[in-house]
């Protein structure tokens, strides 16, 4: 088993010298793509995933569309049916993406193929929820027979959000680290964060990190509903409006998002392709709010800054791109707003802004990770996505957030922030790639 690096000893890496952490491997699920070329071109001509809710009944509940997965077949990604049959849908979700993301990377840690170390390959893949549906359909049978004669064996292995991490590290034989974290929609950008520094100071050669989601279920709907932060539009094409001025609420959506982050040396020693570089991560907590963002963006912005210090951002020479949380919410889009100006000052509105949200709708703990990766191919492209539907901008939210068109841009450095329930704010930086 490798040597890691000893807290208690002299050499733990210092973050004066810190280990590179490139991208090797993306895989995504979601609406507007079950696979990161069909998400990505979707993304960049405008196509909206948001639709009228099919897969159970809505005649009785407030809101009818949500960004629910299309034409997903679990067999496509490496499950089998018996453990299709068990598994909650947050689950398999996380386990075709990251399937995808392993197998882009051509990463393998057994068998003929073997190129890491299975001790040095962790996982960080985490759920904002959780199994939801699974608790929904179990508390149902509780209810209908107090005994609990009917409820499944299976019930807390399938509904604890931790185990999408550990069927993925079964799976793919991960014996390294392996942490769900859960901070409600900015689950899997802290997830990304951590993951990054994981392997920095050296405690894992390539992490498989991420989230997953599947929160678009009666209840759910009920509960965001009757919280007053879902869009109430009855035209699914026209109902996620980040930063206009007719957004009414977010759209809930479901998919996951992983990617396979591994350090530099051990990417380049076995002729990986890299994508782009991580290079920042801030992290802070409103301290403020169990639903509300700080109305000062204060600590929003900070957790920006924080990101952008560590990526080196420099005013002169960067062309910045933001995939914003952008949730569509009236309390979220300003304060957001005000964080990027008290972030970057006269250059936010130099800066090319954009939520993805407007096409894919909030995919909860899996939105982070997703937006990751529009923004690693927004940089590797030079093209920045688009939010839709941005014909009536809000006055309040006066910067470019690159309305209806995607744009060509040779940016420079990208990031991506998300804001969660109780105040938890991340945000993750990515350049291009340069050896």
């Amino acid at each position: 088993m490798p040597h890691l690096a000893d807290p208690n000893k002299d050499n733990l890496i210092s973050m004066s010298n810190k280990k590179r952490v490139v991208v090797t491997g993306m895989g995504v699920i979601s609406s507007v793509g079950n696979n990161v070329e069909t998400f990505w071109q979707n993304l960049i001509n405008g196509v909206c995933g948001i639709d009228y809710i099919k897969e159970f009944p809505t005649e009785e509940l407030p809101v009818k569309i949500a960004g629910k997965i299309k034409d997903f077949n679990a067999e496509d990604y490496g499950m089998d049916k018996p453990f299709i049959r068990k598994q909650d849908l947050f689950c398999q979700y996380g386990m075709a993406a990251a399937y995808q993301a392993m197998n882009d990377a051509d990463l393998h840690s057994d068998g003929e193929n073997k190129n890491i170390d299975p001790f040095r390959l962790g996982v960080y893949v985490g759920s904002g929820i959780g199994g939801f549906e699974v608790q929904y359909r179990e508390t149902a049978k509780m209810i209908e027979d107090p005994s609990g004669h009917w409820i499944s064996p299976l019930f807390i292995p399938t509904m604890i959000s931790n185990i999408a991490a550990g069927h993925i590290a079964i799976k793919h034989n991960a014996q390294g680290p392996c942490l769900d974290i859960v901070t409600a929609c900015a689950t899997s950008s802290h997830c990304l964060g951590e993951a990054c520094r994981a392997i920095r100071h050296g405690y894992a050669d390539a992490i498989i990190a991420g989230g997953c989601e599947n929160a678009t279920i009666p209840i759910g709907i009920a509960g965001f509903a009757n919280a007053k932060a879902l869009s109430r539009a009855e035209d699914p094409k026209y109902a996620s409006l980040p930063f206009n001025g007719n957004r009414q609420g977010f759209v809930m959506g479901d998919g996951a998002g992983i990617l396979i982050l591994e350090e530099y040396e051990h990417a380049m020693a076995r002729g990986a392709k890299i994508y782009g570089e991580m290079v920042g991560y801030g992290n802070t907590c409103d301290a403020y709010h169990a639903t509300a963002p700080r109305p000062d963006g204060q600590t929003q912005a900070k957790c920006i800054t924080l990101a952008l210090e560590e990526a080196g951002f420099d005013k002169e020479k960067d062309n910045l791109y933001i995939n914003a949380h952008g949730t569509g919410t009236h309390l979220n889009d300003i304060a957001e707003t005000i964080a990027y100006k008290a972030a970057l000052g006269d250059f936010a509105y130099k800066a090319h802004i954009s939520s993805i949200k407007s096409m894919t709708g909030h995919m909860f703990g899996a939105a982070g990770a997703a937006e990751a990766i529009a923004t690693i191919l927004a940089l590797k492209e030079g093209i920045i996505p688009p939010t839709i539907n941005l014909d009536c901008p809000d006055p309040e939210c006066d910067l470019d957030y690159t309305p209806n068109v995607a744009l060509k841009s040779d940016i420079t450095l990208g990031i991506s922030d998300s804001l969660g329930f109780g105040g938890h704010n991340a945000c993750v930086a990515f350049r291009q790639y340069k050896d």
